[in-house]
């Protein structure tokens, strides 16, 4: 079996595989872009193995006019950068101590060691200068399958790494069918480990596993396993089930902010702007906000995801956002209409009750009907 021609022979590959391979080493792609190349899905990041080590594959790249960086060097990972792409290019390695966050590894130039330390058998599979695909662990039956499956025992995949616990329902959202009985027994057994885990790593893993097409069996898997409010203390599937049952794609923050109300800021190190916007959402779906409301206050995917999310809330679901998009327009009137008649305090109660009508009307009230309402708002006491 080959991986597609047009990407073999795509030239800056062929530029670093050529100059790491020079004389007596060898080289091959390996992980997601043989993966990804076989499910005939888009390709983004490639990776390369090598039996060469990471001085030899600095010194070979340099004598090709390449750029190395020796972006994880004690791991043996040396970035060569041909045309503007980089290739992440990893000597061949074996664990030789892991605390489950981090391993102490060795350089090797066997093949087969360096397939039983990763961790999928659909991630294990490597592929030569020519496409040729090499599967020494059974990777390519599991993939076909989407079945998703450790290398060897899953608990001494796990205990080397407990991320591999998120990875794996990660994996599983993205391109798995199947889960295999004893890694989501092992993923269960084992999920304490994920204590010890940064919560910058977890935040990765589930925001990468929120953005799949078709999270749903996964996040069930997860609950089903004790994993979900592991990560996410007080989540409950419920209402993203029923938010994913509407049938249009949401957006990652609204499917979290369904999983969970919490302040997730801690707990999933979010950006500030991904807090802000998770907290605008929980408000959304907690008071019940209205298409126009949402419409005006709202933008973009940040929009699309409240709207979404507030028909898994009282209200239930319910047409008109397209028509509440379309209509939405910014207030017709501003503070000078009601200067100087209306200031401090009692400007700010007249906007405000200006907004809340223009919104409520579907944006239909005329400027001297809003006027009137504001002036009523900002004289009462």
């Amino acid at each position: 079996m080959r991986l597609p021609a047009d990407m073999m022979n795509e030239p800056a590959l062929q530029t670093v595989m050529g100059a790491i391979a020079a004389k007596d080493s060898r080289v091959w792609l390996v992980g997601g872009a043989v993966r990804n190349a076989l499910l005939d899905m888009p390709v983004k990041d490639v990776d390369l193995a090598t039996d060469a080590l990471p001085d030899v594959v600095v010194a070979r790249a340099g004598a090709a006019g390449l750029k190395a960086v020796p972006t994880g060097i004690d791991h043996g990972t040396v970035t060569v950068v041909c045309r503007g792409q980089g290739f992440e290019v990893t000597t061949l390695r074996r664990d030789v101590e892991t605390d489950g966050r981090r391993a102490v590894v060795a350089f090797s130039g066997d093949l087969a060691q360096d397939a039983r330390r990763r961790d999928f058998t659909m991630n294990a599979l490597y592929a030569d200068q020519h496409g040729t695909v090499i599967d020494l662990v059974g990777g390519l039956d599991d993939l076909y399958a989407r079945r998703l499956r450790f290398v060897g025992s899953p608990a001494e995949r796990i205990a080397e790494d407990y991320l591999r616990i998120l990875r794996f329902f990660r994996f599983l959202a993205w391109y798995g069918r199947d889960a295999d009985p004893a890694a989501v027994a092992a993923c269960r057994d084992l999920r304490g480990g994920l204590d010890g885990i940064s919560r910058e790593r977890i935040g990765q893993e589930m925001r990468k596993l929120l953005m799949a097409p078709d999270p749903v069996p996964a996040v069930r898997l997860m609950a089903g396993a004790g994993v979900l409010d592991r990560v996410l203390p007080g989540a409950t599937p419920d209402r993203f089930l029923a938010l994913e049952a509407l049938g249009d794609r949401a957006p990652w923050l609204a499917r979290l902010a369904a999983l969970s109300q919490a302040d997730l800021s801690l707990d999933l190190r979010l950006s500030r702007a991904e807090a802000r916007d998770h907290r605008t959402l929980v408000t959304a779906l907690a008071e019940d906000w209205s298409f126009n409301r949402i419409a005006y206050r709202l933008t973009g995917d940040l929009a699309a995801g409240a709207a979404l999310l507030v028909q898994t809330g009282p209200s239930g679901s319910r047409p008109g956002w397209p028509e509440a998009q379309a209509a939405a327009r910014p207030l017709p009137i501003a503070a000078s209409d009601l200067q100087p008649r209306l200031q401090g305090p009692a400007l700010g109660r007249a906007l405000t009750a200006a907004e809340t009508a223009w919104i409520e009307s579907g944006f239909a009230l005329s400027p001297p009907a809003l006027i009137d309402i504001a002036i009523l708002a900002g004289e009462s006491r």
